[in-house]
């Protein structure tokens, strides 16, 4: 069965599976952006705090008795730290994007989101009626705000927009912040890829541009990339995140986040907020190597190579695998055009991020 399917994939060049991918291969394709995943110390730590707990799995439902004081500390200091009222863990950033999106949506109202929001959001708007979904040009606010103009619907408007775009790295204008205000809007942050990366306290994007926390103001986040965990968070007022609670299915009817994912996720947000100027200076040096080397400018550590060939962008990431690195080769759908995609991860040696970057342009200038 899907022979037929799977061959046009292949023909395509399109093709993926999953890898084993020797261990020796420097890490330049992952979202551990701050090399936290390898950080024993952190694991030691959560490990032990865990150990005195009196159960290790959320059991159930977050709504039922999956609840813990490890989901609750965590809870409470995201929203310190970020300046939010009230704050709830998630499963995933999947599921985070699925609660929102098909929960604040309700009759009458109208969502706006940007056409490269990342994929979850994406599916979450098939839930909702046809008419109530408007997607803007990719980080165009001006495209945004006429579309806004014409809005005939006369419910909530809700914008959702991302950080740090995953595949490209640029960070959401912030003219959006401005157009949620002045609209009365929500505005929905998915911060997967910014938090830990950018801002003063590197806290995100509400963060790089010192924007002060409204109610109308919704900070999604992930743990699975600069955090070095797994999970989510969803940040925002008190009435929002009760309505969550109520509407939310992904929040009712999955089991709660992991208790270990949870603490390991509180002791690296405890240990990037005691080193962020140490932290800022390495993404600093790496993002200086980046312009430097491939001429490429960027906030973000998320470095996008057009190679605009499905073939060739799988036969470069096979020639940098030799000279020991991992690299991301990303394809359609995922991407309009194939890409190489470097991530200028603050563990990789400064020598070596060198030397990926002439490697890439040498192998580039051949294609």
């Amino acid at each position: 069965m899907y022979e037929k399917e799977l061959n046009a994939i292949s023909k395509s060049n399109r093709t993926r599976s999953r890898k084993l991918f020797n261990k020796d291969l420097k890490d330049l394709a992952s979202n551990d952006y701050l090399g936290l995943a390898q950080n024993k110390k952190l694991l030691k730590k959560t490990y032990k705090k865990l150990k005195k707990e009196s159960y290790f799995s959320p059991k159930a439902s977050i709504l039922v008795n999956g609840y813990s004081n490890i989901h609750r500390k965590f809870e409470k200091k995201l929203c310190k730290a970020n300046g939010f009222e009230d704050g709830i863990v998630v499963g995933s950033g999947f599921l985070a994007n699925i609660s929102l999106i098909e929960s604040l949506v309700r009759k009458g109202d109208t969502l706006f989101i940007d056409e490269e929001y990342h994929a979850s959001g994406i599916l979450a708007t098939k839930l909702l009626n046809p008419s109530q979904v408007i997607l803007f040009s990719h980080n165009n606010f001006k495209d945004l705000e006429d579309k806004l103009k014409s809005n005939q619907n006369s419910g909530r408007v809700i914008i959702a927009i991302e950080g740090v775009y995953s595949m490209n790295g640029n960070l959401a204008k912030k003219e959006f912040f401005d157009l949620a205000d002045n609209y009365n809007a929500l505005l929905i942050v998915d911060e997967a890829h910014s938090s830990g990366v950018i801002g003063d306290n590197l806290l995100g994007i509400y963060d790089f541009y010192n924007i002060k926390i409204k109610d109308n103001h919704i900070k999604m986040g992930t743990l699975g990339k600069a955090y070095g965990s797994y999970g989510a968070y969803i940040l925002s007022s008190k009435n929002i995140i009760k309505f969550l609670e109520n509407r939310a299915k992904p929040i009712i009817y999955s089991t709660a986040p992991s208790l270990f994912d949870i603490a390991l996720a509180n002791e690296s947000l405890n240990y990037i907020l005691k080193n962020k100027e140490k932290l800022k200076q390495k993404i600093k040096q790496n993002l200086n190597i980046i312009k430097s080397y491939l001429d490429i400018e960027s906030n973000s550590l998320i470095i996008p190579i057009d190679i605009n060939d499905n073939k060739k962008v799988i036969t470069i990431q096979e020639e940098l695998k030799k000279n020991n690195f991992l690299i991301g080769a990303i394809r359609q759908p995922t991407v309009k055009r194939a890409i190489l995609r470097l991530i200028a991860k603050i563990d990789i040696k400064k020598k070596d991020l060198i030397e990926v970057c002439k490697k890439i342009k040498e192998l580039h200038a051949d294609k």
